[in-house]
């Protein structure tokens, strides 16, 4: 665990340094310091030199954006496949994070501020549709949960489509981007918010991680040993839609991320979710900095979007786990 925060904090350090403007180690380090560690508030030229203001304004917030939507959206992920019991569930895959796109595009189109609170309300509807549909007999079968949400999605993605044609040129253009998925630099206000929001979530389900591990055994093995399994579960989709829906309202649709560390942090650390929850938000977040990193300096000084990262990485994962899925997971 350890090890890995350590990565993450190296991965974010180098992840500041690369960009149009190549700014050294060292350098970073030293405006870290000043800024972040000592407080350092000095009103003369060297204090607003043009490298700081990369760090400081533009670099850094983003980094810690892309921290954030990595640990929200492969923690989101982790927990939908252990109550699930499938190996295929995943916010994006399953019309999830579209339900937040399509709630926030209707917040955008009304000009409602509230628009991480439009985006939850979508992604917990979109999530209470697509697990009522699955849901049969008891079961949750992974081909059956896939393909309700290939149509949430694609009815999602319909009206989202319409929502767009009656917009303005210059909405639509932006509405477009947000959708292809991007990490967005925002203020120190609005971060704080979504470090609290993603924190504090992310601690709610570690605190229930326990009865996360009895719902993976099935819901009458979690009855039996005494879990309230109605209540736990819409705790779950609560918690969860909102991760999803803050990652999705300020970043628009990545995808995968829920899909693919999950499956990492298993292979390293097993299935118990008061390890696999920890260590998929950090594994999260270093897959995110990469993503976004590469996003951003691969076309320089033009930006690829971020979901077409996530994309090309997880495509392949997704067709593997596919071929590979069973009835039961656990």
């Amino acid at each position: 665990m350890f090890g890995l925060l350590c990565i993450m904090g190296l991965t974010a350090l180098m992840a500041m340094c690369m960009g149009t403007v190549r700014i050294s180690v060292g350098e970073v380090i030293e405006i870290l310091w000043q800024e972040i560690v000592t407080s350092l508030w000095v009103n003369d030229v060297e204090a607003i030199n043009t490298n700081k203001i990369i760090i400081l304004e533009l670099r850094g917030p983003r980094v810690l954006m892309a921290m954030l939507v990595g640990m929200a959206l492969a923690v989101a992920g982790a927990s939908f496949q252990s109550m699930l019991r499938n190996p295929l569930a995943d916010p994006y895959l399953l019309g999830i994070a579209s339900g937040a796109a399509c709630g926030a595009v209707i917040a955008l189109m009304l000009g409602w501020p509230f628009l991480p609170l439009a985006a939850f309300v979508g992604a917990l509807l979109s999530a209470v549709i697509v697990v009522s549909i699955a849901h049969r007999s008891g079961n949750m079968h992974p081909h059956t949960l896939v393909l309700a949400g290939v149509v949430v999605n694609a009815f999602l993605a319909s009206i989202i489509a319409v929502l767009i044609a009656f917009s303005s040129a210059d909405a639509t253009q932006g509405i477009v981007f947000w959708l292809m998925g991007n990490v967005s630099t925002q203020k120190l206000a609005i971060l704080s918010t979504i470090t609290i929001c993603v924190l504090g979530s992310i601690t709610l389900l570690f605190w229930k991680a326990r009865n996360l591990d009895l719902l993976a055994q099935g819901e009458p093995v979690a009855k039996q040993l005494g879990l309230e399994v109605e209540s736990y579960k819409w705790f779950l989709l609560a918690i969860t839609s909102l991760l999803t829906g803050i990652a999705v309202a300020y970043n628009g649709l990545i995808g995968f991320v829920g899909l693919i560390v999950p499956h990492i942090g298993r292979f390293l650390f097993g299935s118990d979710n008061r390890f696999l929850i920890p260590v998929t938000a950090l594994l999260g977040a270093i897959v995110m900095i990469v993503a976004d990193t590469a996003a951003r300096t691969i076309i320089a000084p033009s930006e690829l979007p971020v979901g077409a990262i996530t994309a090309l990485a997880g495509g392949p994962f997704f067709l593997l786990l596919l071929r590979r899925a069973r009835h039961s997971f656990t």
